[in-house]
Order: C-alpha cells, then structure tokens, then sequence
C-alpha cells in the first residue's frame, strides 16, 4: 500500500462528545476548537513539538465538535452523520451519564452499528477499573481511557492520532474492499478464462474424438473400398498408403508403391498432366488413362483426383475405376452391332439375288436342254450359269453370314463329321502341313446342321493352311467344356453350361488384335487380290450365331492362331441317322388334274416357276401375294391340290399365314415353301412340321419338279418328275 497516497487524502475532522455535563462539552472545544487565535497558534506550537513541522498547516482542519448529554442521544448523532455520509472518527464518551445509558452501554450499542468508530472513555478510576471495562466491552484497540481530569495536550493527542487511525482504517478498508473487488473481478474473469478454457478443451477433445473417428472411419473406407485408391506426394516420388484394391490392380507389394519404386503409368504424361490440374486447384474427373501392372498387362481406367491436406502437409488423392472389362464389352457390342447391320445388309442382297438367280438359272438351264442350240450361244448360256452358281455359292455365305440360311439341325456325332472331312483336308491343305487330330472319345452329340459344321471345319482349317505358306501343323481338338460365371466374364458371347468345343490350332503367322477385330467382317481379308472373297470366317461367325454357340480367337504375331468354336448339345442325348438318299418319284403320267397354285411376289420368278410347272404338264394357277391368293383360293378351292408359295410377301400375309389359312379350309392339302431365307423358318415350330417341304431359293428346274412330284407321291397324289424338255 502507497503510504503517501494514504496520508494525503483529506482527514475525517468530526468528533462527538457524549457526557452529560455542559461544561465538559466547553471543555473540548476548547481544547478541540479553539475559539480564539492566541490559543490556535499556541495548539499549533503543540502540534509541531508533537506531530513534525506542521508550516502551513490550516486551522481549517481542527476538528468539528458536536455535542450529546445522553448516551441515546449519542447513537442517534452517530446514525445521523452516517446517513449524511459524513460520520464521526472519534468519540468522547463519559463513563457516568445518569440517568440514561451509562458509558459502556453506549458504547457497546454504537459498537454494534457503526464498530469503526474510535472511542476515548472520560472516567476516574472510582468508575470502573480497566478489567471492568475490558470484560464488558472487550479487547479492542479502537479504544482509549482518558483519565480526569484530563489533561489538554493529552486530549489533542488522542484526537488526532485516533482520527488519523479511523481515517487510515477507513482507507485500508476502501483499499481491501477495491481489492476483494479486483479480487473478485480476477476471480470471476479466471473462472471464465477458466470456463473457456474448460469448454475449448471440451470442444478439442470433442473434436479430437471426432477426428479420430472421422479417420477411423475415412481409413476403413479407404482400405476397405472395392475401388482402387491411392495417397501420393504432389511430387509423385512416393506414396503415402494405398489400399488392398489398388494394389490387387497394379499387382504391386505395399511397400514398392509406398517408396515409389513401382511406376503404373503407362504414359508418363498422364501423371504430370495430373499434377498440372491439381496445382491449378482443378478437380480432375473421369480422366482416362491406361496402367501397366507388374505383370507388364495394361488396364484401362478412369480417374479422379483431388487435393487432400493430411497433418498440414498436402498430398493428392487418386481414384482409379477400372473400365477394362467395359471398354472391351463396348467394344464387342459395336463389333457386334457392326456385324448385325452389315449381316442385315448382306441378307437383304441376297435374298433378291436369291430370286434373280434362281430365274436366271432355271432360264439359263431350260435353254441349254435345247439340242438344236446354236453352239456359241450355248456356251454363252454355259458361261452365265457358271457365273450364276458362283453367284449362287457367294449369296448362300451370305446367308450363312447373316444367320438367314436354312439349316436342318439333328443330334450329330462331332468326332465321326471331323474324321469324314479331314479324309477331304488331307488333299487340299497340302503336304507341307501336318495333320493332327485330338479328338475327345465319347462326347455326347451336338445339335447342328452336319452341311454347315462341315463348312465350319473346312473355312477353318484352310484359312489355317493360308497361315502356314511355309508349311507347319494343323490340329483339330474336341473337347466337352462347362461354361461358368468366370468363363462367361471373359466371353460375354458365351452361354452358361456344358458345350462342345471345336478347335482349330495352326502354327503359321498369326494376326495382331486390329485384324482380330475384323477378321468376322465380310469380304475382310488379308490376302492378295484374287486369293479369297473374305467370306470363310464371317461364314463361320454366322453359322456359329445361328446354331446357338459362339467364336474365341487366341492368337498374337509370330505364334500361331488357335480359333475356338461352341456348339450346343442336343437335348435328345442320341445321334439321329444319316438322312437316306432319295428315291426318284414313282413314274406315272402327270395329269393336268392336278392344280398348283403358285403365289410369289417376284413378277419373273412367278412367271418362271409357272412355265416350268406347265411344261410339266400340271395346271398353274398364280398369284402375287397373299391376298390375291386368297382371292384365288375362293374360287378354285376343290380344285387346288397344292401350294407352291413364297415365304416373305408383301400385304401383310407371309407364306406361313396362307398355308395355315388354306390348310384349315382343306386340311389334305399339300404345302411346299419356298424362299432366299426367312428367320420365321429357323424355330422348333416349323422343324416339327414334317408335312411340308421347303425348297430353298436359287433351284433349278429339275430341283422343282423334283420336290413338286416327291411331295404329292408321299401325299398318296399321282405325279411324276420328267425331265424338262
């Protein structure tokens, strides 16, 4: 406590005096407030020789006196001057103030109120002795006894030295009570320090908590996602943690690619192209780029990265979906989109070459029985037919191609086709090239068209032996497989279940992946001009669709070609026999009885087809499509003994519709179809239509008027099939 600041506040000059004699009451104003200036400047001399020099000091500062005769009298003055905020610093009480309260009764009920009130007892020692007083009142320095009578100088001492104490003991008071204030102030301002200390401390172990959770879970989910991901410096040198997927995707250790020894680009512009977005501060999304594994195979993935701060130092987020498997499927459905049109094309050609082939043919054909043929038209006659039937052989692989053929499925033993046609290979692959055969004994049977399966192994194995110019092995492997899920995943063409695989493995050349991607085109072909039409393995794809199976490639340049096909079983279990060569038709005298009628859409086919029947003696009626047949049949209905009828017509009737709506009316009638294809015929439901006939699109004339006379000799009708003048 500053000591100085102390003594120079300005001091508490009120005293009361309480006694109840007056002439005491003159007694301390005078000594207290001297009236006169004789006796001020004497008091003042006093109070140099006792207190210090004093110079200047003002008797403006002597003491206001205030009197009371009765000790209530008192404490009523006291309660006064206090609720004036000017209360006393010292007071003279006298011992005996009857007939009120004495003294110490004073005392103690003043004491009571106001305790800080300095006190000086007036009494003679007959009064009361020291230990009376201090037993009623107590120990306490805040009093005085002033003997009487009393002396002056004795009185200005107490005064001064006991308002000087009441003045300090106020000021220690203010002094503490600023300083409990600022105590409290500390206290209350420490415990709220305290309070947000407490509650930052919550909020940080609260959110420390959070973050370890909220790592907890970001590190399960970064180890435990089925995408592959990876943390990696800015730099790109190493990597701080990668999870179990991308390291199955690189087929990588964790410790190579955590110390940046296992490089995964396969261009090494694609990272820095990376780093460039992710310095700008671009979040990089579906980016696509290719890996190289340990293994040295590439992937195709997509990738998103981002920027990612970890303990305040940066890295860079990697997000790798791997997308081989849908690029390749991608890639195999506009392969085989590109196929399905150009399969739509060519079947659409073929079939309207299937018509003006077979009218050229069976014109051509006509003619050429003329004996009387002037010898260069015949051998221009001859030269049209050779080319049609070379036409002829290109439409059917384009049927073949386009699934559009007609095929004649039964249960076939594979093995025993295989050994039938590598009797005819041996001829013509040459004997630079060595024939082995691994054929599987007991293999169940297939369900296939034996002419097509034929056609199959033939295109195979001499697209093999083109492979081979410098000689080399062919071999033809059999084998039963059981196609599952994983099996099915690498072939997406493939079919779950048990299959017959047909292989044809060469040791020639081999192809690189872009011809693989066409070698099923067709009109595709590697060899010179004039050495092949490209049509042997889109003949081969074709035929596989068709029969339900499918077609795997393995081959790569400089080791060969191994090309896998599947066939479906039969659900019979059992081999059928061998179709029997026909017999010729009864001979018997055709009559113009019996009455065909003939309905096809193509003005010269129709016209063809109907001379040709005439000339064979039958009666033709015709008819261009279905709804003119129907015309026809209302009037000639007991007449008609069988129809003769196109497939595919226009009108909205096929030939399948007629047949069915005239066989209702006349059940015993005869039914041959006729057509370049039609995918209405490729079902069960006309495989188990054994009463009729189809006679596939080009024919000639003896093909006609052999299938018209078999067909009404196994329907009990007369007919026979002359030949063709």
């Amino acid at each position: 406590m500053n000591l100085a600041s102390l003594t120079s506040q300005p001091s508490n000059q009120r005293i009361l005096i309480i006694d109840d004699n007056p002439s005491i009451h003159e007694d301390f104003r005078k000594i207290l407030g001297p009236a006169d200036a004789k006796i001020a400047e004497e008091l003042d001399a006093t109070e140099a020789s006792l207190f210090g020099d004093t110079t200047g000091a003002s008797r403006a500062q002597n003491f206001r006196i205030d009197s009371a005769f009765q000790g209530q009298e008192g404490l009523e003055k006291v309660r006064a001057a206090w609720a004036e905020n000017a209360p006393y610093a010292v007071a003279f009480v006298d011992v005996r103030m009857p007939p009120g309260w004495d003294g110490i009764e004073t005392i103690c009920r003043i004491w009571t109120e106001f305790p800080d009130l300095q006190i000086v007892i007036c009494t003679a020692y007959s009064d009361y002795s020291w230990d009376e007083i201090a037993k009623s009142i107590g120990n306490t320095d805040k009093m005085l006894v002033l003997k009487k009578p009393f002396d002056n100088v004795e009185v200005l001492q107490m005064a001064h030295a006991l308002s000087r104490k009441w003045q300090l003991t106020q000021m220690a008071r203010k002094q503490m009570e600023e300083l409990d204030a600022l105590v409290n102030q500390r206290t209350a301002e420490l415990r709220a320090a305290n309070a947000r200390l407490t509650g930052e401390v919550a909020e940080r172990a609260t959110a420390e908590k959070a973050l370890r959770r909220s790592e907890e879970r970001f590190s399960k989910a970064f180890h435990g996602s089925p995408v592959p991901m990876v943390i990696q410096r800015p730099d790109g040198r190493y990597c701080l943690d990668a999870n179990t997927s991308f390291l199955e995707l690189v087929g990588a250790s964790r410790e190579a690619v955590l110390a940046g020894s296992a490089t995964f680009w396969a261009d090494e512009s694609t990272p820095a192209a990376l780093r460039q977005e992710l310095a700008a501060r671009h979040a990089v999304r579906n980016v696509t780029a290719t890996i190289r594994t340990t293994a040295n195979d590439t992937r195709e993935v997509l990738v998103a990265a981002d920027n990612l701060e970890l303990g305040n130092s940066p890295f860079h987020l990697l997000i790798l979906q791997d997308i081989t498997d849908r690029v390749r499927l991608e890639n195999e459905l506009r392969q085989a989109q590109k196929m399905e049109a150009v399969g739509r094309l060519a079947a659409g050609v073929a079939h309207d070459f299937n018509n003006i082939l077979t009218v050229i043919l069976g014109n051509t054909s006509m003619q050429l029985r003329n004996p009387q043929l002037d010898k260069k038209l015949m051998s221009s006659l001859t030269q049209v037919k050779r080319a049609a039937e070379r036409a002829t052989a290109l439409t059917r692989q384009l049927l073949a191609y386009s699934r559009k053929q007609i095929i004649q499925r039964r249960p076939l033993a594979l093995n025993e086709l295989v050994e039938q046609t590598v009797a005819m290979l041996r001829r013509l692959i040459g004997e630079h090239i060595a024939l082995d055969m691994q054929l599987t004994p007991n293999l169940p049977p297939i369900f296939a068209d034996p002419s097509n399966v034929e056609q199959v192994i033939m295109n195979l194995a001499l697209n093999a032996r083109d492979a081979m110019s410098d000689g080399g092995k062919l071999t033809l492997i059999t084998t039963r497989v059981e196609v599952d899920n994983a099996s099915r995943a690498r072939h997406p063409e493939a079919q779950l279940g048990p299959y017959i695989c047909l292989a044809v493995k060469d040791t020639g050349c081999g192809m690189d992946s872009a011809t693989v991607d066409r070698i099923f085109e067709p009109f595709f072909t590697t060899k010179d001009p004039g050495q092949g039409t490209g049509m042997g393995l889109a003949t081969v794809y074709g035929v596989l669709k068709q029969h339900g199976g499918w077609i795997e490639v393995d081959t790569a340049p400089g080791r060969g070609t191994t090309i896998r096909t599947f066939f479906p079983l039969s659900v019979e279990g059992f081999v059928a026999p061998s179709d029997k060569p026909e017999s010729p038709p009864t001979e018997s005298t055709p009559t113009n009885a019996i009455t065909i009628l003939v309905v096809e859409d193509e003005e010269m086919l129709r016209e063809f087809v109907s001379d040709a029947l005439v000339t064979l003696g039958y009666r033709v009626l015709s008819a261009a499509n279905g709804k003119d047949a129907l015309g026809v049949w209302a009037k000639h209905k007991e007449e008609i003994d069988l129809l003769l009828t196109d497939v595919v017509m226009p009108e909205s009737i096929s030939g399948r519709q007629l047949a069915h709506t005239l066989i209702t009316d006349k059940p015993d009638l005869k039914v041959i179809f006729t057509s370049g294809y039609s995918s209405e015929l490729f079902g069960s439901e006309f495989e188990s239509e054994k009463n009729h006939l189809f006679l596939a699109k080009p024919y000639l004339p003896d093909r006609l008027a052999h299938t018209v006379a078999s067909h009404l000799q196994a329907r009990g009708v007369p007919a026979s099939a002359p030949a063709i003048a």
